[in-house]
């Protein structure tokens, strides 16, 4: 039995039905009827239930009026504060409609973009509806839920109402949603061939390169196939080509590979290929090394789906003497799927932590066995990505050796490219404050002339929290620093007005009596 809410709201649309048989033609009347049905059909009652009929029929008007022409393939948006006498209706938000064919990816992709430019979302409807159009896009029908046409297209009516903007503020969402909705359309469109590319990849992989163990091809194999069963969401795809060796290596873009947001070979992922000759010998030697996989983040942030940083997953081509000629890049997102997953389960991670446990040689079952298991099953799930082997094994064992100690630690890892620092900080659990934090990430950007990129703190039952920074930092500007040092301020800074006492009486009075 439907709620006092829905009857209400029931009751609302009625009326704004016959609003609309008052001011249209029959014709136009009867596919505005099923129009109007559709377009409110999912909006929670709470949602609508303080406008009139009037409002409710203005609104939805306003909305088909944008959707009566659309060219194949184009996004229709209009950002504006509606005008009594011009729209009918008005509202204490700014109004966004978009129309577009249906695709995945719209809903977040579109309020992670007003969210970036700082805007409230109070309010979305969002109708997908079958549509007719005419070759030249002008709207011949909208078909009711259920009936199908040979003719008919899937078609997203999405209408926003954010924080009031006024001026270019309103030229300047529209840009941005308009960005957005391309590099949705171009990811959602090339997905397939994307897919093509990363299977012929894992088939390449069946012989194994030259000077590359076979143990470890067969793992990275495993670990594409993983990708390519929808762990990563692919949005865009670039191959590179290597030309010279040392300082005269230089790396271009093949202009006919990209897909997806790649497409554009002016979109940069790496400025460091393009600026190889001036980059660090740390940075060229990692280029130029035959490590054949690499997974990273990219310094540009998702506008599809979620607004972080890229995951990037690079596959080095090597010639038949093994040196690299050429990389195949895939960006995009790891899914949901990959950071819940224990790490035993993914390939590449599983090998990695075998590797390490194999390399602590603890007794199976101690004590130290079992925790340093624990601390590479909850390691941040990004470094486990990212991370050599030899760096996991010494940050691990650090962890470890913390034990229950009620200190403060800091474990550094430097991107391959000088991009950014990746500071995991352990501190005392009961002293660990927003107000802290601040002040470590302050010491962090000091040290590193840089700028806080991200940052997550996990506290759980254990006596220390963890702080995880990621620095982003400048490529050849990144300070020469002692990590001891810089943990030393970090102590400093987490020491208590009570702490710094407690030594002053020590130092005048000795222990005993000072304590």
């Amino acid at each position: 039995m439907p709620s006092v809410a829905e009857r209400q709201k029931a009751g609302l649309l009625k009326k704004a039905v016959q609003e609309s048989r008052k001011r249209l033609g029959k014709n136009a009347q009867s596919r505005f009827g099923r129009f109007i049905d559709a377009y409110y059909a999912n909006v929670p009652p709470q949602d609508i239930g303080e406008s009139d009929p009037v409002t409710l029929f203005q609104l939805s008007r306003g909305h088909w009026k944008l959707g009566a022409a659309r060219g194949k393939g184009k996004a229709l948006i209009r950002v504006f504060n509606p005008d009594p006498r011009k729209d009918g209706w008005k509202s204490d938000h700014t109004i966004i409609e978009i129309v577009n064919d249906d695709m995945p990816f719209l809903v977040d992709s579109v309020t992670a973009e007003l969210n970036r430019q700082n805007l409230a979302v109070h309010l979305v409807i969002h109708p997908i509806l079958k549509v007719r159009r005419s070759k030249a896009g002008k709207l011949i029908d909208v078909l009711k839920g259920g009936q199908k046409a040979d003719d008919s297209i899937a078609e997203s009516f999405m209408h926003l109402q954010v924080s009031q903007l006024s001026g270019r503020r309103l030229k300047e969402v529209e840009t941005g949603l308009r960005k957005v909705l391309g590099d949705v359309r171009a990811a959602v469109k090339d997905w397939r061939p994307m897919r093509e590319r990363l299977a012929s990849l894992i088939a390449e992989l069946e012989t194994t390169p030259t000077g590359i163990h076979p143990e470890e091809v067969e793992e990275i194999r495993e670990f594409l196939r993983w990708i390519h069963a929808n762990q990563f969401t692919l949005l865009g795809y670039r191959e590179y080509r290597y030309k010279g060796r040392g300082k005269k290596t230089t790396i271009t873009v093949d202009r006919k590979s990209g897909l997806g947001i790649l497409r554009d070979p002016n979109f940069i992922v790496f400025k460091e290929f393009r600026e190889l000759k001036t980059a660090s010998r740390q940075v060229r030697n990692f280029v130029e090394s035959p490590n054949l996989l690499m997974v990273t983040k990219t310094n540009r942030q998702s506008t599809i789906h979620r607004s972080v940083h890229m995951d990037a997953i690079g596959i080095k081509r090597l010639d038949a003497r093994g040196r690299v000629i050429g990389q195949r890049l895939f960006v995009g997102l790891f899914t949901s799927v990959a950071y819940s997953r224990s790490p035993r389960d993914i390939p590449l991670l599983r090998r990695r932590l075998e590797k390490t446990l194999e390399r602590a040689r603890f007794p199976s079952g101690s004590h130290d066995s079992k925790a340093l298991a624990h601390i590479l099953e909850t390691f941040p799930r990004d470094e486990l990505f990212q991370i050599s082997d030899d760096k996991l094994f010494e940050t691990s064992l650090g962890i470890l050796h913390l034990q229950d100690r009620q200190r403060v630690a800091l474990f550094l890892r430097g991107d391959y490219f000088e991009r950014f620092m990746s500071c995991l900080i352990y501190v005392p659990r009961d002293r660990y404050s927003m107000a802290l934090r601040h002040d470590l990430q302050d010491i962090l950007c000091e040290s590193f002339n840089g700028e806080v990129a991200a940052h997550h703190a996990e506290l759980g039952d254990l006596p220390l929290a963890r702080l995880h920074v990621i620095i982003r930092t400048t490529p050849g500007k990144i300070p020469p620093y002692d990590s001891a040092k810089i943990e030393a301020r970090l102590i400093q800074a987490s020491r208590s007005w009570s702490d710094r006492l407690s030594d002053a009486l020590i130092e005048a009075h000795g222990g005993g009596k000072g304590l």
